[in-house]
């Protein structure tokens, strides 16, 4: 180690116990998360390059992979529009039934997923109430991609709203009133002023959603019908080779679906930093 970085690493702290507190963390870390990560990881190579290949690149595999990351990466991009619009009028406007539309907001986190799915799928099939409208317009929503993207929707909205609601109530309405006293538009108030202040806490919140999203399976098999190549999502293909007995398939599209992931989740953490360094750390 070069000496230069000696005094840094042995510079007294503020707070004592940095190294208990670091070999405990990167402890907990790697029993948790990282072992099993990595026992996921050396079963699915354990059947060998070319089985690995033959699963990974089957054609029902790659379609399932495609919905799943598909659905969630539009159902997470609606959720930060929706979500950043709920949190601005939950922190903005004072009404009559504010505190209950905020208490709503965490309904999906509190309701069982098999539930959230149950519903949907009575209200969006052919015969509920708004998929018999749909049916009469001539298309389907309950076991479709639309049926998984709205199931995805629901659960992942709360995440973006919970992540984005507090960094707004940090934003102080004077400065909102300042750059309208120097003349700029509500537009350019919003995008120029507010809106870079929460760019990091919606990156984050788009994330968490998208991560609930491609994982999620209770809610979504009740309304996506589970039509191999239409329907099916990855998910259920890993439960549906587990059934099967077939341990190196389902772990071969577990280790995809995390390879896929990490590599979105850490281009959404260096956009997230990119955002923090430009706009500042707030």
């Amino acid at each position: 180690m070069p000496a230069a970085l000696l005094p840094r690493l042995r510079s007294p702290s503020v707070i004592p116990g940095f190294g208990l507190a670091l070999g405990l963390t990167l402890s907990a870390l790697s029993l948790i998360v990282l072992l099993p990560l990595a026992a996921l990881v050396l079963r699915a190579l354990s059947i060998g390059p070319q089985a690995f290949f033959e699963i990974a690149t089957d054609p029902r595999t790659l379609a399932a992979l495609r919905l799943s990351f598909g659905t969630a990466l539009f159902a997470a991009a609606v959720n930060a529009v929706f979500g950043l619009l709920i949190a601005w009028v939950l922190v903005r406007y004072r009404f009559p039934g504010r505190r209950i539309i905020d208490a709503a907001v965490d309904l999906p986190f509190a309701l069982p997923t098999a539930v959230a799915g149950i519903a949907m799928a009575a209200i969006y099939a052919p015969n509920g109430l708004i998929g018999s409208i749909a049916q009469a317009l001539g298309f389907k929503i309950a076991y479709t991609p639309i049926g998984i993207t709205i199931a995805l929707i629901f659960i992942g909205l709360p995440f973006v709203v919970r992540t984005v609601q507090p960094v707004l109530e940090e934003v102080e309405q004077e400065i909102e009133e300042a750059a309208a006293l120097l003349g700029a538009s509500r537009a350019r108030t919003v995008f120029q002023v507010v809106l870079p202040h929460v760019y990091p806490a919606l990156l984050t919140g788009f994330a968490l959603a998208f991560a609930r999203g491609v994982g999620e399976y209770g809610s979504v098999i009740f309304i996506a019908g589970n039509i191999p190549m239409v329907s099916e999502i990855a998910p259920l293909l890993i439960v549906i080779k587990l059934e099967e007995f077939d341990y190196g398939g389902a772990t071969v599209i577990a280790t995809v679906m995390l390879a896929i992931s990490f590599a979105l989740l850490f281009l959404i953490n260096v956009l997230q930093a990119w955002s923090r360094k430009k706009y500042g750390n707030v």
